[in-house]
């Protein structure tokens, strides 16, 4: 061996990670169509509190934000759907008369283009969507393969977005069967879960119509979009302003169906705490109002920040600094 060669240094072993200290806390969201842009605020303000969730399970929108959170792009996205109008919003729409009024392949794809889409296994944090299998009717726990076509999976509320297939199954809205799903985080490993409930008192809510404000806000270029989707309403609408109309019937029957699901299911297996956000005048398509369910998600965990600390083993919320 030529003396003037040295051998290369040896590499220090690195040190393994040290067990966690605390409890694993899980954090379930659940379904709510655009309600479910109160999961980014719960988040953050979690985050800026020093908790961090090990374990996250999602629900059809809650699958969604999830997904984003835990590829570690979830700022840049609240700052993205706060900046949505009601032209962006008509402008996901891909409208379709096959399982669905929107296909959601257009949303999706914008996503996928735009934001990381790591696999499932590799994330720092447990990740499940949960969805509905059509064929069998089942519960599915996704918990392998990318993030996006996961939550993806997850969001197809019947009447309105259609199904996906996932594998070798059609997947339906995971809010058919899991509406808040506590039950994924447990069996993830989960000591404490913390649950987002967005289905509570929530029954006479609907899908949104547009004001005429909000029609004239409208730009020239968008203009196909929204005349299209003011002839869907209106197709569907009912001539007795009194009477429900089809889309009334939609969103009302799924927050109906959802709450009696949720209440059962979160009375077998309760959350440790259960956050319901006061977002009762959301419809389901108004996510244009992203910033109003952020800073409710926000507020809802400022108001049980002494429980929440007193969950996860932190100090008291005056000994600490806030991120």
């Amino acid at each position: 061996m030529d003396p003037a060669k040295k051998a290369p240094p040896r590499r220090k072993k690195r040190p393994s990670a040290p067990a966690p200290s605390g409890p694993v806390i899980g954090l379930a969201l659940g379904s709510g169509s655009a309600r479910g842009w109160a999961h980014i605020g719960v988040i953050l303000e979690l985050e800026a509190m020093g908790v961090r969730p090990q374990v996250v399970a999602g629900t059809s929108v809650g699958a969604l934000v999830g997904a984003v959170y835990v590829s570690g792009q979830l700022k840049e996205f609240s700052a993205w759907v706060q900046q949505l109008a009601v032209k962006d919003v008509l402008g996901f729409l891909d409208i379709t008369f096959s399982g669905g009024v929107v296909k959601g392949e257009k949303l999706f794809g914008f996503f996928t283009e735009h934001h990381r889409n790591p696999r499932i296994e590799r994330l720092k944090q447990r990740f499940v969507s949960v969805a509905t299998d059509m064929g069998s009717g089942k519960e599915v726990w996704i918990t392998e393969g990318r993030v996006l076509p996961a939550a993806r999976a997850s969001c197809a509320l019947p009447g309105l977005f259609s199904p996906v297939k996932f594998g070798e199954s059609w997947m339906l809205d995971g809010g058919l069967v899991n509406p808040v799903p506590v039950s994924p985080c447990r069996a993830l490993g989960a000591d404490i879960v913390i649950a987002v409930n967005l289905n509570s008192q929530l029954v006479s809510s609907h899908l949104s119509r547009l004001t005429a404000q909000q029609a004239n806000s409208i730009t020239h270029s968008s203009s196909a979009e929204l005349g299209f989707w003011q002839k869907v309403s209106g197709y569907f609408s009912s001539a007795d302003a009194d009477s429900p109309g089809f889309f009334d019937v939609i969103g009302k029957s799924v927050n109906i169906m959802q709450d009696r699901i949720t209440r059962s299911r979160m009375a077998g297996d309760p959350p440790d705490l259960a956050l319901v956000p006061m977002l009762e005048d959301f419809a389901l398509m108004d996510f244009h109002r992203a910033t109003e369910a952020i800073a409710e998600g926000r507020r809802l965990v400022r108001s049980h920040a002494e429980r929440i600390t007193a969950l996860c083993g932190l100090p008291p919320a005056d000994g600490r600094k806030r991120r």
